[in-house]
């Protein structure tokens, strides 16, 4: 029995799965998805145009220019990107293949913190344990904002001895 609950605690791929979570639905979460504008029904349905992959639609008509302007940027600037986005971001210098480098360390790091044999046995999530050394204190992030006179405005007001 030991023998078995071994080999079945080492089995599996060769990618670790640390957020092991099962989920009773196949598709998405339609709930879950937010129009980024308010919805609005047509005049006529018949009218509509078919829904394209990646493509456009009735509520977010400009995605990419809507997050350029929100990163400080001017949409049709560059060819495809921003230059001065692309500028602002890279100022301190550009990682070649930073991609491959951050996808290999990480799969590392999955590898080295997969959990026990029973928890992978049993499929317990053990994501946060493992990345748990990297998280950000945001309670203490947001005191240190508030200690230097930033604003907050998003943030739950400050506690009385705060």
């Amino acid at each position: 029995m030991t023998c078995a609950a071994v080999l079945a605690g080492c089995a599996g791929g060769d990618t670790p799965q640390l957020m092991n979570i099962r989920s009773t639905s196949a598709g998405p979460d339609e709930f879950g998805i937010l129009p980024p504008k308010p919805l609005e029904m047509p005049t006529d349905l018949a009218q509509l145009p078919e829904p394209t992959l990646g493509g456009t639609n009735r509520t977010d008509p400009t995605p990419e220019a809507d997050a350029i302007i929100a990163l400080g940027g001017r949409p049709g600037a560059g060819a495809g990107l921003d230059a001065g986005l692309v500028n602002h971001v890279s100022r301190y210098g550009v990682a070649a293949g930073i991609r491959q480098t951050l996808a290999a360390e990480d799969l590392q790091w999955r590898r080295d913190n997969n959990g026990r044999v029973l928890e992978r046995l049993f499929n317990v999530n053990v994501y946060y344990r493992a990345y748990a050394d990297q998280q950000l204190d945001q309670h203490a992030e947001l005191w240190r904002w508030r200690q230097r006179g930033a604003r907050t405005p998003s943030a739950p007001p400050p506690k009385e001895k705060e």
